[in-house]
């Protein structure tokens, strides 16, 4: 449910960053924090690859990336692209002449750093070919692949050698002239990754890719990836996320929304409040949830539900919600609609009821926002409107 007032205490101040653009994706600035995945099919695999991307678009993602290491890749990359409804970045290591096929295939973006790819000459090619084919470029350090000069200088990955390095790939972009960049630091160490972007957002103005690499599985991966990456979004820096888990693409779209969701960031779906459950409970609230979750997958609209096992707390919660169910005992529970007290319902009729209910404030909630006419696809709480 959309309060208006603004509550200073939640308020998040975005670092200022240039804007560049993925395609037709803004990264930086003013833009919404945009969520990323990456595709772990052959790309030589054009049909697997286009399911994978146009799943994880489904789920929400903004941007897919693809690993393009030989020239089977980058052949089949150009119908990838043609196929896909999300812009697509081409994940380069080492071999200048993959950047430029990829380039000339159609990748909105190359993730490369350019200080990777060997004689000057061969950085001119592919820069001018990101020029040529209206590419960004993302420079992507990697705690885990830092040059060997700077292991030598430092000892070991630390921020220091984490920035320096990203600094030094940004300095061979700005001398050919090219500014639509942006950077990412990463590591599979949540301090090390955290402490490399803080130092990093301070020395540059470019619009950060936030990661915590090599995460984990979908429950530790996505621990540690919140910590990590809620902490750097809560002070205001990233542009734009990718959720690394040893998991499906979409699953790690969704834990990227849920970060940004929780921090009033970006607000897409229905947020389910919902209680731990406990011997109180009216209902059975996890099997609950678990298939209102299931069944309101298709619900884009931003918006929010509590499912609350008792009226110790269900009634508070449910004043701020856009729809809500509040367990009472003898196998009926209390239904609020825009956080006021409705009707009673049974347990046995909540469910559907319940998905019901959620679809017809979800078109209340669409057909007010184009009487609006702002363009806007969703409010976030205190007043900040967010596109999802």
């Amino acid at each position: 449910m959309t309060h208006n007032h603004i509550r200073p205490w939640r308020n998040i101040y975005r670092r200022r960053s240039r804007r560049i653009m993925v395609g037709d994706v803004p990264v930086g600035g003013d833009a919404p924090i945009s969520v990323q995945t990456m595709t772990n099919t052959d790309t030589a695999d054009v049909a697997a690859t286009v399911a994978q991307v146009q799943a994880a678009a489904e789920a929400g993602a903004d941007i897919v990336r693809v690993s393009v290491p030989d020239e089977a890749a980058t052949r089949a990359l150009r119908e990838i692209v043609a196929e896909s409804p999300v812009p697509i970045v081409a994940d380069i290591h080492f071999h200048y002449r993959r950047a430029i096929e990829a380039a000339e295939a159609g990748a909105a973006c190359l993730r490369i750093n350019p200080g990777n790819i060997g004689r000057p000459e061969r950085v001119r090619e592919v820069i001018a070919a990101a020029k040529d084919h209206g590419c960004s470029i993302r420079i992507g350090v990697n705690a885990g692949s830092l040059e060997k000069h700077l292991l030598e200088k430092y000892a070991e990955p630390c921020p220091e050698a984490m920035v320096e390095s990203a600094l030094d790939h940004i300095r061979i972009l700005e001398e050919h002239d090219f500014h639509e960049y942006k950077v990412s630091v990463k590591a599979s160490d949540v301090f090390l990754s955290a402490a490399a972007y803080q130092a990093l957002a301070e020395a540059t103005d470019a619009p950060l890719h936030l990661g915590i690499t090599e995460a984990g599985g979908l429950v530790s991966g996505t621990i540690k990836s919140a910590i990590g990456l809620g902490n750097l979004l809560w002070t205001g820096i990233g542009d734009t996320i990718r959720v690394s888990l040893s998991a499906d693409p979409v699953e790690e779209v969704k834990v990227g929304y849920e970060i940004l969701k929780s921090l009033g960031l970006r607000h897409r779906g229905v947020n389910i409040i919902s209680c731990p459950s406990c011997a109180r409970q009216g209902f059975d609230v996890i099997r609950t949830v678990e298939i209102l979750e299931r069944r309101l997958e298709h619900i884009k609209t931003p918006m929010s539900l509590s499912i609350i096992g008792c009226v110790v707390n269900g009634p508070g919660e449910a004043l701020m919600t856009d729809v809500g169910f509040t367990g009472g005992g003898a196998g009926s529970g209390m239904v609020y609609l825009a956080g006021a007290q409705s009707h009673k319902l049974s347990n046995a009729e909540m469910i559907d009821h319940i998905v019901e209910q959620v679809e017809k404030r979800a078109a209340e909630i669409e057909a007010a926002a184009a009487g609006e006419g702002d363009g806007s696809e969703g409010a976030a709480p205190g007043g900040r409107r967010e596109i999802a």
